[in-house]
This record gives C-alpha cells, structure tokens and sequence, in this order.
C-alpha cells in the first residue's frame, strides 16, 4: 500500500483505499510493461495499458458517491494523494518517486476530474496544476502516453481558468509527450523539426532563430557563385528573402546563383507565412 498522510473524513479514507488498491492492482501491469525491451515496448505502446487504466478508473468513479454535491473550502478531495507524488520541489536530493505513487496520483485526479462533485475555479486551478505537476515524472518513468493524459487534462482545464499562458504550456508538453509515445523511430526524429523550429506552434518567436540560419546559409551558398562585394551580397539576399530580385539584380552571379536566389525566394514565402499565422493565433487566440 502506498504511504499517505491521514484523509479528512471517513468517506475520503475509504475512496483512498480503494484508489490505492487499483493503483496496485495497475502498477503490476505497468511493471510488466516496462520490464520489456525497449524495442518491444515501442512497438507494443501504451495503449492496451491505457484501456486498463481506463476500467480501473471507472471501477473507482462507479464508486464514487460522496454525501454532497459540493465540497467545503476550496481544497482537492484527494490532495493528501498527491503530494507524495510531487515530493519537494527544488531539492536535487530528493528520492525518485515509485510509480505507483504516479499512479494512484493519477487515478485520483481523474475521479475529481469526472466525479459528480462540482469545482470550483480555484479547485479547478489546483487539479489543473496537480495534473501538469504529474506529467513530467511520468515522462520521465518511460510512460508518456499517460503524460499526455495528464498534460491533456491540465491544458483542459487551465482552458477553463482562462490562463492562456498554462494552456499553451501544457500544450507543448502534450505535444512532446505525444510525440515521445509514437511507436515509429523516424516520426519521432521528424517531430523534432516543428518542435525545434516553432515549438510545434506554441513558441512562433523561436522562428526567428530560424530564419536567421536560413539567412546565413543562403548568404554563404550567394557568396560562393557571385562576383561582388560580401555587403552587396548580404544586402541581396535580405531582400530576395522577403521580396525575390529580378533578373537585372543577379547579372554578377556565376552559374546556379539564381537557383540559390529562387530557392531562397520560396524558402522565405514558406517560413514568413507560417511564422504571421502562427503570431497572429497566438496574439488573438484563433
């Protein structure tokens, strides 16, 4: 059984157990699970545990009847749950949470998520936070199908406390987690790209640094095919990359100048739309 401070009332003790019992009841089946090679447990993936996951949570919320429709204060119901999972923040010495600890955290979470007890704004701030908080040690415990539940939850409903900021936050995360479980070697390679480049759309500023490489390869490749001074080559490259040259102004290139120049002109359409649409979601929300 998992170590918890004492509940609030008979009736939270008595859903604790039953959390805890299905936490340990599931956690054998994700030990099995991760005690596979690595290969296996890509190609298997996680989602024959998450239909598991799925009934146990059921069992639980099928069970879950609490004396009244709301709760006094503003606490969470199962807040004694999870803070053992988060352990002390900020201290480097602290000792790996079991999984088991995930797990029960998480199970609890999604019966204060689905339960009949209406929440209120802070308490849904707080599950969202509890939710966010889980996801990160559940990437690292080689579960990140159960990440992007909980990142998908938290995204949800920080949705609802209108913070936009944890929204996005929790955004990326459920990006990354998503793209951590994907069974293909070569889409998780190529799901790099988008992250690397915008943040898969949550971070447009990080196109810049982009575009500055792209400026700087494009100037190296012009340089090596012109006859021209370095300042007029930089100058043409800046404003082919947002305004394409004619013929007239690339009379000093050798051979394959002008494939570079085309080349850059499309490269530059591409980058500077996606980056605009990307800004413009952001700034108004689209």
């Amino acid at each position: 059984m998992l170590e918890r401070s004492a509940p609030s009332s008979p009736f939270v003790a008595d859903m604790s157990m039953r959390i805890e019992r299905h936490a340990d009841a599931y956690s054998e089946s994700v030990a099995e699970f991760l005690s596979q090679p690595h290969g296996l447990r890509r190609r298997a993936t996680e989602q024959p545990l998450l239909d598991l996951f799925t009934r146990h949570t059921e069992a639980v919320v099928a069970t879950y009847d609490p004396p009244g429709i709301r709760r006094a204060g503003d606490s969470l119901v199962f807040g004694h749950i999870y803070a053992p999972a988060f352990g002390q923040p900020g201290d480097p010495d602290r000792p790996v949470v079991p999984v088991s600890r995930l797990i029960a955290a998480l199970i609890a979470a999604e019966v204060e998520f689905r339960g009949p007890l209406r929440l209120s704004r802070t308490q849904n701030r707080l599950l969202a936070e509890a939710y966010e908080r889980l996801g990160r040690p559940l990437v690292q415990a080689g579960l990140p199908a159960h990440a992007a539940l909980a990142f998908r939850r938290a995204g949800s409903l920080f949705r609802i406390d209108e913070d936009t900021d944890a929204e996005d936050r929790c955004g990326l995360a459920l990006a990354r987690a998503r793209r951590l479980a994907q069974p293909v070697a070569w889409r998780r390679i190529g799901g790099l790209v988008p992250d690397l480049t915008c943040g898969y759309g949550y971070r447009p500023f990080r196109m810049l640094w982009f575009v500055a490489l792209q400026l700087l390869i494009f100037t190296v490749a012009v340089a090596l095919r012109a006859e021209q001074p370095v300042a007029v080559t930089i100058f043409q490259v800046l404003m082919n990359y947002l305004n394409p040259l004619g013929v007239g102004d690339t009379e000093n290139l050798r051979v394959g100048g002008r494939a570079v120049f085309v080349t850059e002109a499309y490269a530059g359409a591409v980058t500077m739309s996606v980056f605009f649409a990307l800004l413009v979601r952001r700034w108004f929300r689209l």
